[in-house]
Order: C-alpha cells, then structure tokens, then sequence
C-alpha cells in the first residue's frame, strides 16, 4: 500500500539500485539551453535517456543528430542518438516507462513582473497522468522560494503516493552559462534540496551519477533560493557599476581604468563591469522572481527594485552617448545610419533574449536613425515587426556612427577601427586602441 514502511524501504533501495547501476530511465522535460546539455550528460553517462519537447523542430534535428544549442557540438549529439541513448519525442505518454523526470522548461515574467508558472504547471500535468510508484521528479526551471512543494507536489499527490516514500520531488537550480568554455553542465556544482530527506538523498545520489561535485542543502527552498541569491547578486552589482560609469562619464573619468586598478586589491574588492544593459535568461529576470515573493509577505525589495531601475536605464544612456558623438560631428540621429556591431546579449553565442541591442536599435528609430547590425551569431532578428538581416563587417565603413554593443571575439577590431568614422564602445573591446574617433561608455 502506499506509504507502507516496507514499500517506502523498498521503493527507495530499487530507485537508488537502478541509479548507481545506470539502468534507471531518464526523462528530460524541455530540450532548450538548460535540457539538452542534461540529456547529453546522462547519456554520456551510459543512462537511456528520452527528451521531451513539444517543438517538433527541435526534436527532428535531435532526431538527426543535429545541435541547436552552443555548447553542445553535433559530434558529440550524433553518436549518442545513433547509439539509442538519446532520443526526443512531443508524447508525454513515454513518462509511464521512466524513473526520473527533470523539468527545464522557460519561466519567464509576465508584462507586469510577476511569474509566468504556466509551463511547470502544464509540464507537471503532463507527468502527473503518466505518474508512478518510485519516481523521482526533480524541478530545474527557475522560480520563486516555495514554488517545488507549493504548487508542483499537490499536483503530484493527488495520485494517492506519498513524497519520500512512494516517490521523491526535489528542486535543483540550473546554473548553466552559454558560451562559457571552462564551466558547462558537468562541471558546474549541481545543488539539489529536496521535500523531505529522503528525497534530497534521491536527488544527490541522481546528480552524483552523471555530475561531477553535489551540494545537498536542506529543502527545496533553500534550493530555490540559491538561484535567486546568485543572479540578485550579479544584478545589483552590475547595477553598482552602471551608476557609478554614469557617474565617472558626467566627472569625465574613464571608469574602465577605475575598476582595473581597484580589482589589483587582493581582498574585500570583486570587479564588476559597466555595459548597454543587462540580458538573457536569468540576471534581468531571476531577481524579481525573490522581488515579487517578498511583497507577498508584505516586504519591498529596495535593492532589487533600484538596481532593476538603473540596468534598464542603460541603453537609454547608450542612446544619448551615440547622440552626443554625432553632435560633435554636427550630425543629428535623425537621418543618421548607426552600424550595430554584436546584437546577441552575451559575448560569442546567438541568444538574443532580453538583449539591450534591441532596445538600443528601437530607441534609435524612434529618433530617426537608419538601422543596420552585424553578428555572426545571429543572422537575422525580429526588431519590433520588421525583420532584418546581419550585413557584412566591412558596411561600418558606410555608417554614420557605429555602437559595439556585444565583443564578439571573432570581430577583427583592429579592422573596425580603421574603417568606421565614429565608434560608441560600450563593453571596452577597444581598450589597447587611443583614437580620437572612439567613444567610450
């Protein structure tokens, strides 16, 4: 019976036997940047793993051994679908076979900034009509504290199974970070909190099988926490940063020299950089994950909501920068082409999610600008209603001002120079270069 102390014992050792012995199967629900390098490990791992994905797209090119995601190459994708480790389907029916599932699907903020929970709640549906006896779910979608037992468990305990005994629920952030060639999915600390002890040891003893390092922590909640913690820290400094560039360009002090000799002292000091604006997936949306939870215990989160203040000023400031220079050369921005160098939100990937070079380019036409953008990463984007292409490197030549909005490392910066008649630098990729011609943030 469900709940018994004999079936609890052994629901636990045979969830855990097939663990350690690889022969637990593994389901992965959301095949995006976060899913697939997870069912790339677990398959590596020598786990049969099967990814759930409602893009059709997405799934015909798993399918054909094909990578849509950066990090992770088509050579290492192919042997593992070819092999039968990997496999992706939209039937969520297939979770009746398995004995893990891990949500990684988007939560993302509603207009209004509070959480979208839509899709947890439609994939926790989804599991919950194919749920079983000695599964272990395990909740990686970013979220707000008390989200994993709030919301996800009574889904799951309407099938008379108790958490613990008759199946384990755990949330476990995901700290995946694009692009980054040292940290990636398997060498990244994995935390994982569950609902109840038992459950954290559960989703310890997964990780371990697949990851290299596990940090066990007491509950979900802390677990979910962690997240928040780590992405407000990032965003409030940033925001620190921010403030004081405005500050050092209105005192006319050039605050890239600043934070490189502050970060030469060894303590007490961590350097963080000025930008256009914040982007992506997390830092711009995790923090008010933890500022809508706070009011809802009655508490305002003054950091957090200044700070989100500050970030989003950003390309507004950029904005009057690339103004400011062409008045210097007696031009207006109306009527101006402004050549945008990198549009992606981070440094040599293609996601453009959140990414300050949108809403540059939209301020922009707004005050007349003529629009034009190269990314090699990014060979066309939607800019409001209008799509439009990348051109090639060598069109900065013909701008009026160019903005380097994201330092890809495969630009040809010495090349840029020389070509371009004025260039706005936001991120200090032409920091070895003294030219009249470059504006700095």
């Amino acid at each position: 019976m469900p709940g018994s102390a004999g079936a609890a014992y052994n629901t636990a050792e045979e969830l855990q036997h097939k663990l350690k012995s690889k022969q637990a199967k593994v389901g992965i629900v959301g095949l995006g940047y976060v899913g697939l390098p997870l069912a790339v490990e677990y398959a590596k791992a020598g786990f049969d793993v099967t990814g759930i994905d409602l893009s059709q797209s997405k799934i015909d090119q798993i399918t054909a051994g094909r990578s849509y995601v950066g990090d992770i190459a088509d050579d290492v994708l192919a042997p593992l679908v070819k092999a039968g480790r990997l496999r992706a389907t939209s039937d969520f029916s297939v979770i009746a076979d398995l004995d893990t599932v891990n949500i990684c699907v988007p939560t993302p903020l509603r207009k209004t900034k509070d959480p979208d929970m839509s899709y947890i709640v439609a994939a926790t549906q989804e599991i919950a009509r194919h749920f079983h006896r000695g599964m272990l779910i395990i909740l990686e979608s970013t979220t707000y504290p008390g989200t994993t037992d709030e919301l996800v468990l009574p889904m799951l305990q309407k099938s008379g199974l108790q958490v613990g005994e008759d199946f384990f629920l755990c949330f476990s952030p995901e700290r995946v970070d694009p692009g980054n060639p040292r940290y990636q999915t398997a060498n990244i600390p994995k935390v994982v909190g569950g609902t109840t002890a038992a459950c954290t040891e559960m989703g310890r003893e997964f990780y371990a099988q697949a990851l290299q390092h596990v940090v066990p922590v007491s509950s979900t909640q802390v677990a979910e926490m962690v997240k928040l913690l780590e992405n407000t820290f990032r965003m409030i400094n940033i925001g620190l940063v921010n403030e004081i560039a405005i500050m050092c360009d209105t005192m006319r002090i050039n605050v890239w020299e600043v934070i490189e000799a502050a970060a030469t002292k060894p303590f007490g000091f961590m350097p963080f950089y000025p930008g256009p604006g914040l982007g992506g997936h997390c830092i711009p949306i995790d923090p008010f994950y933890l500022s809508w939870k706070t009011k809802q215990a009655g508490i305002e989160a003054r950091f957090i909501e200044l700070a989100g203040y500050i970030n989003g000023q950003m390309p507004h400031f950029v904005v009057e920068k690339i103004q400011n220079a062409l008045n210097d050369q007696c031009k207006a921005v109306k009527g101006s082409t402004v050549h945008i160098v990198g549009v992606s939100y981070k440094r040599d990937i293609d996601d453009v999610r959140e990414s300050p070079a949108l809403d540059i380019m939209l301020l922009l036409e707004r005050r007349g600008a003529h629009i034009c953008y190269t990314d090699p990463h990014v060979p066309s984007l939607a800019l409001g209603e209008r799509a439009m292409q990348s051109v090639p490197i060598e069109k900065v030549a013909e701008a009026d001002c160019v903005v380097i909005v994201t330092d890809h490392s495969s630009f040809d910066y010495a090349a840029l120079v020389e070509a371009a008649p004025l260039i706005v630098d936001t991120r200090n990729a032409l920091k070895i270069f003294q030219n009249a011609k470059i504006v700095r943030l």
